[in-house]
C-alpha cells in the first residue's frame, strides 16, 4: 500500500491504495467522492471523466498513483462554494441534458474542458468533443443543446437528430 496525495477540487486529500488501484476507484472508494461514475471500466463510455492537472481524462484508465501530487477536479467541484450550480450544470438542468443521469458527470466534465479551450464551440465541435462519452438515454440532442446554451449561444437552431 502506498500513500497517495492530491488536491481534489481545491482541497488537499490523501489515502492509502495498492499500486493497481484505478483513479476512479480511489476517488469513489477511498476519498468517498462518488459523483465520478464507472460505467465500463475500459475507458469507452466516459462516465468517469475528471480533470487531472487541467486535462480531461477517463479516470478508469489511470492509476491513482499516476495522480499523486496532481490537481484533480471532479463533478463535485463544479458547483460553487455556496452550492449553486455552475452555468454548465444549470444549462444541463434547464435544457434537459440528462435523463437517468449516469453519464452526466462525465459529460459535464468533458464539456467543461471543451468550453475552457473553446468558449464558443460550434455544434459540430461539441459533438466531436463528446464522441468519447456515451449516453444511453437522451440521444445527445439535449446534451449538445445544454453545452451550447452554457456557452451563451442561441440553441434554437440546433436540429433534432
Amino acid at each position: 500500500m502506498a500513500t497517495i496525495s492530491m488536491t481534489v477540487n481545491g482541497t488537499p486529500m490523501s489515502g492509502e491504495a495498492e499500486g493497481r488501484t484505478l483513479l476512479s476507484s480511489f476517488l469513489r472508494e477511498t476519498l468517498e467522492l462518488t459523483g465520478t461514475h464507472v460505467g465500463c471500466d475500459t475507458g469507452q463510455c466516459g462516465a468517469c471523466t475528471v480533470h487531472v492537472n487541467g486535462k480531461s481524462v477517463k479516470s478508469c484508465n489511470m492509476l491513482a498513483m499516476e495522480a499523486d501530487g496532481a490537481e484533480v477536479s471532479t463533478i463535485e467541484g463544479q458547483a460553487g462554494d455556496d452550492g449553486n450550480l455552475s452555468a454548465l450544470q444549470a444549462a444541463f438542468q434547464e435544457h434537459h441534458g440528462l435523463q437517468c443521469g449516469f453519464c452526466t458527470p462525465g459529460m459535464i466534465m468533458a464539456a467543461a474542458s471543451l468550453l475552457e479551450a473553446n468558449p464558443k464551440p460550434s455544434e459540430a465541435d461539441v459533438r466531436k468533443h463528446l464522441s468519447g462519452n456515451l449516453c444511453r438515454c437522451t440521444g445527445y440532442h439535449n446534451i449538445v443543446k445544454a453545452i451550447m446554451a452554457a456557452s451563451g449561444q442561441d440553441v434554437g437552431a440546433i436540429a433534432a437528430e
